[in-house]
């Protein structure tokens, strides 16, 4: 099945919202664990790219309390969410929220010692900007750890997914699910990706029914 793009940006009130308010609970814990049980002394001053509603950025910082993050989203209405949501677990000092977009993202080169995104990589039209990004802001050795949808093989396929997986959310959600799936890439893509961006040495592997994972450090 080949790709169908999706918009690069979810900023309709509506849609921020049912992202929001569904739960991504599971995935996000276990995007954290690995972060923490495999590189956790790398994970001081940590750029988010994509951060969405922030939940990551505040399940790490309640991992690893010396943390800070600094969370990225190109929404204006996710930034806001992601505000809320850090104001009320009382994170505004360790969690920086910035509105941006890629490529060129207004921080100074080499200054992370931890990259992290998860699911923004198949709202890009070109991913090749995304790995050169990472590759611009952090430092030698920092750790990257980047997680996405999986392409399933065809739509049928896509619409099994969403209703195993998000059978009793919101509708919106739904649908955006199933357009992400169909915009995400297959393993073999990431890899190519990887190898154009010269970040090949960063492991590339299928984690879940719906999800590959790129991990590792810059060199």
């Amino acid at each position: 099945m080949n790709r169908v793009l999706e918009p690069e940006v979810m900023d309709k009130h509506e849609n921020v919202q049912a992202y929001a308010h569904a739960d991504f609970s599971t995935v996000n814990q276990m995007f954290v664990d690995r972060l923490v049980k495999h590189y956790s002394s790398y994970l001081n001053k940590v750029l988010d790219i994509g951060c969405g509603p922030a939940d990551i950025p505040i399940r790490l910082v309640r991992a690893l309390p010396k943390t800070h993050v600094t969370a990225v989203d190109a929404s204006k209405n996710m930034i806001e969410s992601a505000k809320a949501a850090v104001k009320k677990a009382n994170f505004d000092n360790q969690i920086s929220l910035v509105q941006a977009y890629l490529p060129g993202l207004p921080f100074e080169l080499h200054s992370f010692d931890g990259i992290i995104s998860n699911s923004i990589l198949h709202h890009l039209p070109e991913p090749i900007l995304f790995w050169k990004e990472i590759m611009k802001l952090g430092k030698s050795g920092a750790v990257v750890c980047v997680m996405d949808l999986l392409r399933p093989d065809s739509p049928q396929r896509a619409k099994e997914i969403v209703e195993a997986n998000a059978k009793d959310e919101h509708p919106l959600l739904k649908e955006d699910f199933y357009n992400s799936l169909l915009a995400a890439f297959t393993l073999g893509e990431v890899k190519e990706q990887l190898k154009s961006s010269g970040l090949q040495k960063l492991k590339a592997e299928i984690i879940s029914d719906r999800h590959w994972l790129v991990s590792g450090n810059l060199r």
